[in-house]
């Protein structure tokens, strides 16, 4: 029989029982879709708070002293960069950087008279294009210059929680580079709302200098933080700036704790896409063992005229790739459509679903979609292969039947 005609035959078939062919195109787009969902959803939310963490916490690349750990937030001086001019002369020789600022970093106690609460204090370069995302969310007061000696910023919903406004007073409580306690009172002259929960709730910024004089490290930093002109650059970058006493760590290794709890993630989200599929895959095997039962007739009749279990196999085989391919048209389009409003709209997911994600996982408590093409194209593959190989045993099955057997069953 003709290669043409089998299509026929298969295509015809399908329109017969209307309802179920319906239904099981359905159940394969629908699949498709809720698959493209969710690893559009899942490639926001990786996406939104690796940038998240790049542009508020880490930058791309960060000068450290070789000593220096982060799990231990130090301020001997062994463990800090000294000579920052020079140092920040360096950095921005080189064309790949966008912006560079020193950095000092603290571990302390905020104090109200009626509360307390622990954080981390950061003393910043304030005119730096690096912390330009803090001076655009300022949404109270104004951003510090750079020769305040005591005002700080911090963000909206740690004051909200412990009744702060701008032009409150409040204590700063640390331990310095001598190992003394050391307080002081401050002055709230802004707050910020990042849109990062976990940044807004635990950071007070203030002066690079008024913080060195604070903690007594006598201009030294924790670290250079690095914005570069192209991601990718990180590697060429932090190999030169390499030196005695000098650790480069680009953004993979300052993000390693995410990047690697990403990484087991995805097992899991492979294991969904898989469960997905399975069900599509039943459904198909379902809709085409029943047609193979209710056309036990016609196929003994077919055989008997001479058509092979080979071309018996081929037809079934293409009532599958009809249904797949249909699906697959329909699945892509309302998948597309979704990623398009999610991408564009977003999802709301609140503040204590944001801040539950913990500091390490700069999460926005509204997370946008991703559109990956290569996403649409594997999980189009995926599902026509397995919908292609859940008709293998409908169709082997109907491809075995002897003629005198198909008709007997009637």
């Amino acid at each position: 029989m003709a290669f043409g005609k089998l299509w026929v035959l298969a295509l015809r078939d399908l329109g017969r029982n209307r309802r179920r062919s319906i239904l099981s195109l359905v159940a394969v787009s629908l699949g498709l879709a809720l698959l493209i969902f969710i690893n559009g959803f899942i490639a926001g939310v990786v996406d939104d708070s690796l940038q998240n963490n790049i542009r508020l916490n880490t930058g791309h690349l960060q000068i450290r002293a070789e000593s220096y750990r982060d799990e231990v937030v130090s301020l001997q001086w062994k463990d800090l960069l000294g000579d920052l001019d020079a140092l920040m002369g360096q950095v921005n020789s080189i064309e790949q950087v966008a912006a560079a600022a020193p950095l000092l970093r603290a571990g302390g106690i905020l104090g109200t008279k009626d509360d307390s609460v622990g954080l981390q204090i950061l003393g910043i370069d304030v005119t730096s294009d690096v912390y330009a995302p803090i001076r655009q969310s300022v949404n109270a007061g104004a951003f510090l210059s750079a020769d305040d000696r005591d005002g700080i910023v911090l963000g909206q919903r740690l004051a909200e929680s412990m009744g702060i406004g701008v032009d409150s007073t409040v204590s700063i409580t640390l331990v310095d580079a001598d190992g003394l306690p050391q307080e002081a009172i401050f002055t709230v002259r802004g707050l910020f709302s990042t849109g990062i929960v976990t940044y807004d709730e635990s950071s007070v910024l203030m002066p690079l200098a008024k913080a060195q004089s604070f903690t007594h490290t006598e201009g030294r930093a924790t670290a250079v933080t690095i914005l570069l002109h192209k991601q990718e650059d990180a590697d060429g970058v932090a190999a030169a700036l390499r030196g005695a006493g000098l650790a480069a760590q680009t953004w993979e290794e300052l993000n390693s704790s995410f990047i690697s709890t990403l990484q087991t993630a995805m097992g899991f989200y492979v294991i969904l896409d898989m469960i997905v599929m399975l069900i599509v895959a039943v459904i198909i095997a379902n809709t085409l063992l029943m047609s193979v039962f209710e056309r036990f007739r016609e196929i003994g009749i077919l055989a008997s005229l001479g058509m092979k279990a080979r071309q018996v196999m081929q037809m079934f085989l293409y009532e599958a790739t009809i249904l797949g391919f249909a699906g697959i048209v329909v699945g892509v389009l309302l998948g597309g459509l979704i990623i398009w409003y999610l991408s564009t709209v977003g999802m709301y997911l609140g503040d204590d679903v944001a801040s539950a994600a913990g500091s390490a996982y700069a999460m926005s408590s509204t997370i946008y979609a991703r559109f990956v093409p290569s996403h649409f194209v594997n999980l189009s593959l995926g599902t026509l292969a397995i919908t292609l190989l859940a008709s293998l045993y409908p169709a082997w099955f109907a491809a075995r039947k002897e003629p005198v057997d198909a008709l007997r069953a009637l």
